[in-house]
């Protein structure tokens, strides 16, 4: 594996960096209370990332076993235990743990510890998954056939 084709082609480097406080409030709080936020979306990427840190309350929530065909998805604990769903078993993720699926595996989270915690959730490409953790929130209010167009439309595919 080598470096890329240059993403940058001019002489001198430019003042581009962008600062976000953790203290800045979430992008997105979810109807289960879990809130999202947008550290790094595709759009901010060029398309080649996106990143987003989800803290969760002490309520059970997460995804169930799903998988994606177009982009990998990435886990790092920051802060107490998250289940994690590795294709076969769940296993108990803790702060400072690291799991990678990679385009088509199975995965899943969830939060069960009766305890919050948060994660760091990657993907690459740079999806615009914004749309989809915004979309959740409204799952109640579409029907089976607007449910399925809906996750077909944000690459989850679930079992």
């Amino acid at each position: 594996m080598s470096y890329s084709q240059a993403f940058y082609t001019k002489e001198t480097g430019e003042v581009s960096a962008r600062y976000r406080p953790f203290a800045t409030e979430p992008d997105l709080v979810r109807t289960s209370g879990t809130k999202v936020h947008y550290l790094a979306t595709g759009a901010d990427t060029g398309g080649l990332f996106g990143l987003y840190r989800w803290s969760m309350g002490p309520n059970p929530g997460g995804a169930e076993p799903h998988f994606h065909r177009t982009l990998s998805e990435s886990f790092y604990i920051l802060d107490g235990t998250v289940k994690i769903f590795d294709g076969t078993k769940w296993v108990d993720a803790q702060a400072g743990d690291f799991v990678h699926v990679p385009p088509g595996g199975i995965h899943g989270f969830s939060n069960e510890s009766g305890a919050p915690a948060s994660m760091l959730i990657h993907f690459a490409p740079g999806a615009p998954r914004e749309a989809y953790f915004e979309g959740l929130n409204h799952l109640g209010e579409l029907s089976e056939d607007e449910k399925t167009a809906f996750f077909l439309t944000h690459d989850n595919i679930y079992l």
